[in-house]
């Protein structure tokens, strides 16, 4: 089986943009689901609806890839499957190690979306001594004094790093220097790679804070209609005789 070492996704080389790139995901969560439920075909709109796009973006994204679906009929779920598979390198083994065991490092151990997506966890370690050998997930945790043979040794270009803060630039250094070129970080730090080492962020407190800001937004914007709608009406201005015309009609123009 191919290993994510030796072959690697040729989207950078077909020049496909980066955003298009991250939307690929989307679209390919959507189109397993319909693939899950025996959705032969699906329209753009269908499918731009589920993935939470809009359907020229998505056509747009699509012919990128050479697939523009058949007029009146839409796009093969299946092949459709196949295709971004393919062009985002899920069409091969890759070994991922996971350093970190805590709360969260478990926590990504255990998840069953890796294998189903064509990621295989290769090795989980920890810095912590009393971790060696307990099982995570049915993977007996490893210390990280073995961390650069494991990653020669499984072929691992891609690491996930789950440690605390003070720890995770010493660990993305070592794992650049023994190969590793892709890095999937939780620390709560920004981490300096050199060129040619891709690195994504996920950073839940920063998502928190930015929902934060849009529910204190909302907040803004309730107080601010309620204070509207509880305002008195503004009453009319009485008419008089002065702003009557000669036969008692109101001017045109009123007078400066």
């Amino acid at each position: 089986m191919a290993t994510g070492r030796t072959h690697r996704p040729a989207t950078r080389s077909r020049g496909i943009p980066e955003a298009t790139v991250a939307r690929l995901p989307l679209y390919l969560r959507a189109l397993t689901a319909l693939s899950e439920r025996s959705v032969p075909t699906v329209s753009s709109e269908e499918l731009a609806a589920a993935a939470g796009v809009n359907s020229a973006k998505l056509r747009k994204d699509f012919s990128y890839l050479g697939s523009y679906g058949t007029r009146g009929v839409g796009y093969d779920v299946e092949y459709l499957v196949y295709q971004i598979s393919r062009e985002l390198g899920l069409t091969q083994d890759w070994p991922v190690v996971i350093v970190g065991i805590g709360n969260l490092g478990a926590a990504l151990a255990n998840y069953g979306g890796f294998a189903s997506r064509g990621f295989r966890v290769a090795a989980l370690i920890d810095a912590d001594p009393a971790m060696a050998g307990k099982p995570v997930a049915g993977i007996p945790v490893q210390h990280t004094d073995e961390l650069e043979s494991i990653i020669t040794d499984n072929g691992v270009s891609i690491g996930v790093i789950a440690t605390p803060a003070g720890a995770a630039q010493q660990v993305c250094d070592r794992l650049v220097a023994a190969g590793v070129t892709s890095i999937l970080n939780f620390a709560p730090t920004v981490l300096t790679v050199p060129d040619g080492v891709d690195v994504r962020k996920v950073d839940l407190s920063i998502e928190l804070q930015i929902l934060a800001f849009h529910e204190q937004r909302k907040a803004g914007e309730e107080a601010t209609a309620e204070r509207a709608a509880a305002a008195p009406a503004a009453t009319p201005r009485k008419q008089t005789a002065a702003d009557q015309g000669p036969d008692g009609d109101v001017p045109a123009v009123m007078p400066a």
